[in-house]
């Protein structure tokens, strides 16, 4: 019987979600890159777009920067930034667009470089942030 110890197995979790957060990450911006080479520029725009806006959130708070501790984010920016964040956010937006009657393949594009955002920010240890600004452990 193998004993470990709690901040050993709290790091070994820690771990595992990591790697599989970098294969999601893996795994959206393989599925936004083909998205784009099989639709065109627009698609290929709209991912890249979609992948850099989530943290466009940070400009929200930017004019309380001054008054924050390093690695701190403004208290006005925590909830966009958060909202932004949430994987279940592009993951339901998908739901939608699989069973609506869009079909525009840019939009689907744009959710994949959404979703590829995060899995990377989370594969690199970046999730949402406490009321604080802080990251949440």
């Amino acid at each position: 019987m193998s004993t470990v110890t709690a901040p050993a197995a709290s790091t070994a979790v820690r771990t595992m979600r990591r790697v599989a957060w970098s294969a999601g990450a893996l795994f959206w911006t393989a599925f936004a890159v083909l998205e784009g080479v099989n639709h065109g520029w627009l698609a290929g725009a709209f991912a890249v777009a979609f992948f850099i806006a989530p943290d466009l959130t940070f400009l929200v708070g930017l004019r309380d920067a001054r008054t924050t501790e390093r690695g701190q984010l403004p208290a006005r920016a925590v909830p966009y930034y958060n909202a932004a964040h949430r994987a279940l956010v592009p993951f339901a937006l998908m739901l939608v667009y699989t069973f609506a009657p869009v079909a525009w393949p840019p939009i689907f594009a744009g959710l994949c470089g959404w979703m590829a955002h995060i899995a990377l920010d989370r594969a690199f240890g970046y999730g949402l942030r406490g009321k604080d600004g802080f990251q949440r452990s």
